[in-house]
C-alpha cells in the first residue's frame, strides 16, 4: 500500500513538472514575431484571391480549392501542421542532425535533376498527384542549419583557409545544384550567408571587395567600359604620384587596376557568352525597360504601372484594374508586391514593409540574445535569407533590381516556399525558447 502511495505520487509529480515546463515553453516563445508570421500570411492569402478574383463571377469564393487562393489555404493549414511538428520536436535534434539534414536535401537536389518535372525553364519540381514540391526551397533552411553547425564547432573558422574553403563549399554546393536546375535566382540567395560571415569574423576588406565587384559588374552595364577603364587608370597614376616613394604602395595600386580592367572588360563575355537569352533580356529590363516594353520590358514596365496606378489610398481590395486584367504575369507570386500597391496604394505598400523591417529588426535581435554559437549564427542565418527575399522581391517590382523570380516570403502563393519559410522561422523560435537548455548543454 505505502508503494503503491510513493509511486503515485512520484508519477504526479513528473507529470506537474511536464505541465509546469510546458507552460514555460509556451511562454518562452516570442509570440511578437508567431503575430507577425500569422499577420504576414493572412495579408498574404487575401492579395493572392485579389489576384485571382473575377469580376464576371461575383459570387466567387476565396475557399474555393480551384483557385489559387483555396490551394494557398491549404498549404497555410497544413504549415499550421508542421508548425505544431516543430515546436514538438526536441530542440536538440536540429544541432546532432544538421549534417544529416543537409546531406538529405543535397541528395533531393541531385534527384530532381535527374527525375523533376521542369516548370518554366527550370527543372527544380517534384511532382506529388496535384501538387508539386521544389527542395530547392528547403535547402536553404537545411544548409543555414550547416553553417550553424560547422562554426559551433570551429570559432575560429575565418583564420583558417581550409575551413574558410569549407564553409563557401557548404552554401556553394546547394547553389551549383540549383543554378544546374535552371534556377539561378533561387540560388543568388545563398550570397546572403555573406552577411552571416561577417557577422562570425569574416575579413571586412574581402567582403568589401565582393561588393566592389558586384557594384563594378552594375556599372559597367550602364557607363560604356572606355570610361570606366579610363576612370580606373587616371585614379591608378594619382595614387601611384602621392606614393612615389613606397613601392610596396605602388604595386598593390597597380595589380588592383589590373584587376579592375579585367573584371570592366569581362562583363561583356558574361552577359553575352554565359548568361541564357532570358537572362540577358532581364538584365536588359533593368537597363531600359523602355527599350522594348512590348517584350522583355514587359513585366517591370506593368509592375510598375501597377503600382503607381494605385497613387496614395489604393484603388480598394478587389478593386486592381491591372490585377483584374492580368497585365502583370506571375502577379500571385513574383509579382505579389504589385497587388498591395495598386489596391491599396503608398499607405499599404509602407504598412506591408514596415511589417517585413520588424520582423527582421525582431529576428535580428533573437539571434543577437542566443547564448550558443550554433543558434546565433542559425538566427542570423534566418535574418539575411529573409532580407534577401523581401529586399529583392520588391526591389524587382519596382525596377531596382533584374527579374530573377523569387517569393516574397510567406506573401507570395506557393506551398514549398511558404513550408520552406516556416520551417525556417519556427527552428528558430524553438531553439531560442530553449536557449537556456542549450547554453547549460554547452557546459
Amino acid at each position: 500500500m505505502y508503494g503503491e502511495n510513493t509511486n503515485g505520487r512520484i508519477h504526479f509529480k513528473r507529470r506537474f513538472l511536464r505541465l509546469r515546463e510546458q507552460n514555460n515553453f509556451i511562454n518562452r516563445l516570442d509570440w511578437g514575431v508567431i503575430l507577425l508570421y500569422f499577420l504576414l500570411v493572412a495579408l498574404g492569402w487575401l492579395n493572392i484571391f485579389a489576384v485571382v478574383f473575377d469580376v464576371q463571377q461575383q459570387d466567387q469564393s476565396i475557399f474555393d480549392i480551384s483557385l489559387n487562393s483555396g490551394r494557398q489555404l491549404i498549404w497555410i493549414a497544413t504549415s499550421v501542421g508542421l508548425i505544431t511538428l516543430l515546436m514538438l520536436i526536441d530542440f536538440r535534434f536540429y544541432d546532432s542532425f544538421a549534417y544529416l539534414l543537409y546531406a538529405a536535401v543535397i541528395l533531393f537536389l541531385i534527384f530532381v535533376l535527374l527525375f523533376g518535372r521542369e516548370i518554366a525553364g527550370s527543372k527544380s519540381w517534384f511532382t506529388i498527384g496535384g501538387f508539386s514540391l521544389q527542395p530547392s526551397e528547403f535547402a536553404k533552411f537545411a544548409t543555414a542549419l550547416a553553417v550553424a553547425k560547422y562554426l559551433s564547432h570551429n570559432n575560429k573558422a575565418f583564420e583558417s583557409i581550409r575551413s574558410q574553403i569549407i564553409l563557401f563549399a557548404i552554401i556553394g554546393l546547394p547553389a551549383i545544384l540549383i543554378i544546374l536546375q535552371g534556377d539561378t535566382g533561387t540560388a543568388m540567395v545563398y550570397s546572403a550567408f555573406a552577411l552571416v560571415f561577417y557577422r562570425e569574423g569574416f575579413s571586412p576588406l574581402l567582403l568589401g571587395i565582393g561588393v566592389a565587384v558586384v557594384v563594378l559588374f552594375v556599372l559597367t552595364l550602364f557607363i560604356p567600359q572606355l570610361y570606366l577603364i579610363i576612370a580606373v587608370v587616371v585614379t591608378s597614376f594619382l595614387f601611384i604620384g602621392i606614393n612615389t616613394k613606397k613601392t610596396k604602395r605602388i604595386v598593390t595600386v597597380a595589380v588592383a587596376a589590373v584587376a579592375v580592367i579585367c573584371v570592366i572588360v569581362s562583363v561583356d563575355f558574361i552577359v553575352t557568352d554565359v548568361l541564357k537569352p532570358h537572362q540577358q533580356n532581364r538584365i536588359k529590363a533593368l537597363i531600359n525597360p523602355d527599350a522594348d516594353p512590348l517584350g522583355y520590358g514587359w513585366n517591370v514596365t506593368q509592375s510598375k504601372i501597377a503600382i503607381g496606378s494605385g497613387g496614395f489610398w489604393g484603388k480598394g481590395f478587389l478593386e486592381g484594374t491591372q490585377t483584374k486584367f492580368d497585365f502583370v504575369p506571375e502577379q500571385s507570386t513574383d509579382f505579389i508586391f504589385c497587388t498591395i500597391g495598386e489596391e491599396h496604394g503608398w499607405i499599404g505598400s509602407m504598412v506591408l514593409i514596415g511589417l517585413f523591417v520588424l520582423l527582421l529588426i525582431r529576428i535580428t535581435a533573437i539571434a543577437e540574445r542566443q547564448k550558443s554559437t550554433f543558434a546565433r549564427v542559425y538566427g542570423y542565418s534566418v535574418a539575411a535569407i529573409l532580407f534577401f527575399h523581401f529586399a529583392v522581391n520588391i526591389g524587382m517590382t519596382i525596377g531596382l533590381f533584374p527579374v530573377i523570380g523569387i517569393p516574397l516570403p510567406f506573401f507570395s502563393y506557393g506551398g514549398s516556399s511558404l513550408w520552406a519559410f516556416t520551417i525556417l522561422l519556427f527552428i528558430l523560435l524553438k531553439l531560442d525558447a530553449h536557449r537556456m537548455q542549450i547554453l547549460n548543454r554547452a557546459q
